[in-house]
């Protein structure tokens, strides 16, 4: 299920979604690296994680599909949000430098096509970075975040997606060890949780990060799509005539 638009933005207002937000942006920044004159395009819900790249990328997009609804970012200067279905995004070919998906790959409905997609929009070493829930994650399995909604991920079932369509993935991070809960008391340890869960291991990582680049060569074909509109020619428009009288 597709979380509505109203429901992202109520979340990243609430303590538990600032929190988390802050934390996912680090890795996201750090991962995308100088985005100087480049140009970047923001899959899903990434608005809350695009705004270090106003101002210094050339362009900057934010992607939500339809079926989420969407919401006009940034709020002050001209909009950068385009509502559309992200299997046919308005793009050209290889005219994206970095693609930043959040709340985008578990909502996929048809992953094999979203990647074939970003394949295309993709410019040639154009980087990928994808958040999704971790399948064994408590983020995963909690219902009063938008991270349990959608399709969870392991860490072999996203490289295979990603390898499979001509994305090599470069750097993996766990992240969100804190537990989802608007609890006082956990949002002020986040950062504790956020060390102590690396030494633990990932098993108690709510969110899987991972930054890869796309290969010259695509792995797999575009599928060709049907017409949207079938043309029947005995339909076709015809001069009005005058009935007879009887």
């Amino acid at each position: 299920m597709t979380p509505h638009v109203a429901r992202l933005i109520e979340f990243y207002k609430s303590p538990l979604g600032k929190i988390s937000r802050a934390l996912v942006r680090e890795e996201i920044v750090r991962m995308a690296g100088s985005v100087k004159q480049r140009r970047a395009l923001g899959l899903g819900f990434a608005s809350p994680y695009l705004r270090f790249t106003l101002g210094e990328a050339e362009r900057v997009l934010a992607v939500m599909p339809a079926r989420q609804g969407a919401s006009a970012w940034p709020r002050e200067g001209p909009s950068h949000t385009v509502l559309c279905d992200p299997l046919e995004m308005p793009l050209t070919d290889s005219s994206v430098d970095l693609v930043i998906a959040v709340h985008s790959f578990e909502h996929a409905t048809d992953a094999e096509e979203q990647m074939r997609e970003l394949w295309r929009v993709a410019a040639p070493n154009a980087r990928l970075i994808v958040v999704v829930p971790k399948r064994r994650g408590l983020w995963a399995q909690a219902d009063n975040t938008p991270f349990g909604d959608g399709y969870p991920f392991s860490k072999g079932q996203l490289e295979k997606l990603l390898r499979d369509h001509s994305f090599v993935p470069e750097q993996w991070k766990d992240a969100l060890y804190l537990p989802p809960s608007n609890h006082p008391l956990l949002l002020r340890s986040a950062r504790f949780f956020e060390r102590a869960g690396r030494l633990f291991g990932p098993a108690l990582a709510g969110l899987l990060i991972v930054q890869a680049r796309k290969e010259l060569f695509p792995a797999v074909p575009r599928r060709r799509k049907a017409e949207r509109y079938v043309r029947v020619q005995g339909l076709s428009a015809q001069t009005a005539r005058e009935m007879p009288d009887r």
